[in-house]
């Protein structure tokens, strides 16, 4: 007998999945080797395609004072380009980095004004931060999944604008506060304090 056979007197150890799961269902809570097999999957995707992701956006380095300024509010960070490439950098420690990665080709997609270009990139995004199926897929709750799914009937450079906010305020609230707390941000404020002194 299998262990999806288990007859009904059978005393299943207790675990986060759930009982009598099947191989027919698609969530990700049922005990068969389908989803095993489907997170081995995804933890190699998601380990090789992050580490594929160009490293960071083109900026100069920053100030003493504009360093500093990110522990001021998440809004200067986040509005850095160097700011944005060091918090990046700490989100992807925690495998978090598609939270940025989604923030910033949401931003991209606002730029764009030919329909077709449009069409093209939020299908993109899609496919690679809200499609369950994505290594990358960003955490959004349903109602926001709704919105996007009805838009992307009829994709516009906006289609995206709830989830990016939803993000946006989660990285703010979650990340954010462990960041300024982190090697990197103190090991940076650091360096950019002593070369500032020496100079």
């Amino acid at each position: 007998m299998s262990r999806h056979e288990a007859s009904p007197t059978t005393v299943q150890p207790a675990s986060n999945h759930r009982p009598n799961a099947c191989c027919f269902c698609w969530c990700c809570c049922c005990s068969c080797s389908w989803n095993e097999d489907r997170e081995r999957a995804w933890r190699a995707s998601r380990e090789t395609k992050l580490e594929t992701i160009p490293n960071c956006e083109a900026c100069s380095k920053p100030t003493p004072e504009e360093v500093r300024g990110w522990a001021q509010s998440f809004d200067k960070l986040m509005k850095s380009p160097a700011g944005r490439n060091v918090f990046r950098e700490f989100l992807r420690t925690e495998y978090s980095e598609e939270n940025m990665l989604f923030w910033l080709a949401c931003e991209e997609l606002k730029t764009e004004c030919n329909k077709h270009t449009i069409d093209e990139k939020a299908r993109t995004i899609y496919e690679d931060y809200i499609s369950i199926l994505s290594p990358k897929e960003v955490s959004l709750d349903s109602r926001v999944r709704e919105v996007i799914n009805r838009k992307m009937q009829e994709p516009s450079s906006h289609t995206f604008d709830d989830a990016q906010l939803q993000i946006y305020t989660l990285m703010h609230r979650d990340s954010y506060p462990r960041f300024l707390n982190s090697a990197i941000y103190k090991s940076l404020l650091q360096s950019v304090s002593r070369s500032s002194s020496e100079s």
